[in-house]
This record gives C-alpha cells, structure tokens and sequence, in this order.
C-alpha cells in the first residue's frame, strides 16, 4: 500500500512538472537553457545570465511579410534587405498584413514603403574613394569640426571627412581637438 501512493505521489508529480514546462508564458520570446523565459522586445541580451538561449519561440515573427497578394512581393524585397535590427523585423509584418483585406493596395503600399526607407543603412563610403579637399600642405592637419578630431598629413582620412578644415597642429590643439587614434603629427 506504502508503495501504492509513493508511486502515484511520484506519478501525479511528474505530470504536474511535464505540464508545467509544456506551455511557455504569454509573451514570451526565448526559453533559456536553465528553463526559465525571456520575454524582451529583441533577441539582444536574450537569456543573459541563464546560459543562453535554448529555443527561439518567435520564430514566426519574420513570415507573416510574406503575404499572398501582389504587394507582398515588394515588401519582402524591402524588409530582406534593411532587417539588421529587431526594430525592422517588427515595423515589417504591420505593412504585408494590412494591404490584405482592403480593396485598394496602392493606397496602404505608400505608406508601408516609407518606413522601410527610414530604416534602411548604407556603409560608409571607404577613405580611397573620397576626393580630398583643396588645401592643406606641410605643417597642416586636417581637423573634423563636427568630432574634433584631426588628422596628419599621410593619413587615409587628411581632407576628407564631410566637415573639416586645414589648420596648424597647435591651432588645432588650442580649439581643443585631439589627434586620431592618439598619434600626433609632430
């Protein structure tokens, strides 16, 4: 009898833990690796301390963008191509999921279009492919006005940065700029 109980006691236990771990709470985005749940906006800092993510549970947060009708197309070839944040990933289903159930698609498709352009990133063009400002010379640094920082006479960046102008080393050091990466020019 002892046994009995001991083996339903366990039993009835068992199924209460397996119940437990079957659902994941509302809202939430990521169970971690020691069993608890993340629920954050972005995957960034998911499950810190708790030994990392073991299972995304918004795995379907980046399909509903590919809808059936005939804007859907464009807003996916939009949101592929900017979707380097979680914050873009969000903006993106709204727009595809709107344009479904009205009658005209060319009056929600403008909308949808201007935040994916809001959000998209272009690279910074590389120091070789920009033309040097007229100036400069020996003796001269080349200061950015808007980080205050200058640069040396040889360096990738001497008179081509957006905002800048030439002035002496110890000019530059009077209006309070610093050199770059700490190597002054003297």
């Amino acid at each position: 009898m002892k046994s009995l109980l001991v083996s339903v006691a366990l039993g009835t236990g068992f199924l209460l833990s397996v119940g437990a771990y079957a659902q994941a709470p509302a809202g939430s985005t990521a169970q971690c690796k020691d069993g608890t749940y993340y629920s954050g906006t972005t995957h960034k800092g998911a499950c810190k301390g708790h030994q990392g993510v073991k299972e995304w549970l918004d795995k379907t947060a980046a399909t509903p963008a590919a809808a059936t009708d005939a804007a859907a197309p464009a807003t996916a070839a939009a949101t592929t191509k900017t979707t380097k944040s979680k914050k873009a990933t969000d903006a993106a289903p709204a727009p595809a999921a709107a344009p479904a159930p009205a009658a005209t698609a060319a009056a929600p498709a403008a909308p949808a279009a201007a935040p994916a352009m809001a959000a998209k990133h272009t690279s910074p063009t590389p120091a070789s492919q920009i033309t040097q400002k007229p100036g400069g010379g020996a003796g001269q640094v080349w200061v950015n006005t808007s980080s205050k920082v200058y640069h040396c006479q040889g360096d990738e960046w001497y008179g081509k940065t957006k905002e800048g102008e030439y002035m002496t080393e110890a000019a530059a050091k009077a209006a309070g700029s610093h050199a770059a990466h700490g190597k002054e020019c003297g």
